[in-house]
């Protein structure tokens, strides 16, 4: 079985994106790893793939596998590159469109200027709706990490985040703290792992070490959550510029119950074919 695919990236968080639209995909754990893998497939982080809606007032279903065949809530760089997608591939011609995720809608919309913003939806802090297991609701937490507590903000954008404020981003313990942070099983659904310093009120750096697949150069769900939970602590004011190691996002939000907003690029680099 052939495939066609678009190799894409926003801010070096990279995807292979296929149109099910046109062609009908049904794709297994192993073929979605097989795909993701950087030496024998093609390389990615995740895969997204574009499906029809299965409700007449939405344009498309967007359907997200991480690099280890896992299938996930939400993730924001790819929204930004799945609405150039539609687009580059005449699927639509509206700068808005209306796309179900298995977390419920978004609305991504291609600005004249060639970035896009992504209405992430409304960040969720209850512990259960998250998931994770606490008898408070406070907004920063202690985490138990390989014997050391570390203050967190549990917050969902889809998905789940644990974000921490560190000195340095560089020096960070990403890789080692962000594998016990993802696992931890006071995240019952494994958890993203955000690592952000304050750079000043309306700037952060930031790293995040993603469920199933590892530190990637940005992530978007992770520069909302961040964002989120630093104004939520009162050391944001919106709106944010989120410096990762692949570039820079713009995040909005403005308080509690309000949607946030995320704007960043998003880029082809090549589209191909693949034997399944």
């Amino acid at each position: 079985m052939k495939i066609r695919f678009s190799k894409m990236h926003g801010l070096g968080n990279d995807f292979v994106v296929i149109d099910g639209v046109r062609q009908s995909i049904v794709l297994t754990p192993e073929q979605v790893r097989f795909i993701a893998d950087r030496h024998f497939g093609v390389g990615c982080d995740q895969l997204l793939l574009v499906e029809k809606a299965s409700c007449p007032d939405v344009d498309f279903r967007y359907r997200i596998f991480n690099a280890d065949g896992g299938e996930v809530e939400q993730c924001g760089n790819g929204a930004r590159c799945f609405v150039r997608f539609v687009h580059e591939q005449g699927l639509t011609d509206k700068r808005e469109i209306r796309v179900e995720t298995m977390n419920g809608l978004i609305s991504p919309r291609l600005e004249a200027d060639a970035n896009v913003t992504v209405d992430m939806g409304v960040p969720v802090f209850e512990p259960e709706r998250i998931p994770f297991v606490s008898t408070s609701n406070d907004v920063v937490q202690p985490l138990d990490v390989g014997g050391e507590s570390v203050q967190i903000t549990a917050v969902s954008m889809g998905n789940p985040h644990a974000v921490q404020v560190v000195a340095d981003v560089d020096a960070a313990p990403v890789a080692v703290q962000g594998a016990l942070i993802e696992a931890h099983p006071r995240f019952p659904q494994r958890v993203n792992a955000g690592f952000m310093q304050i750079v000043g009120r309306q700037a952060i750096r930031l790293r995040v070490f993603e469920r199933g697949v590892g530190e990637t150069l940005a992530c978007g769900t992770g520069a909302c959550a961040a964002v989120v939970a630093g104004i939520a602590r009162g050391l944001l004011d919106s709106p944010v510029r989120v410096v990762t190691r692949g570039g820079a996002l713009t995040i909005g939000w403005s308080g509690r119950g309000t949607p946030v907003q995320m704007t960043g690029p998003a880029v082809t680099v090549f589209t191909g074919e693949i034997e399944l």
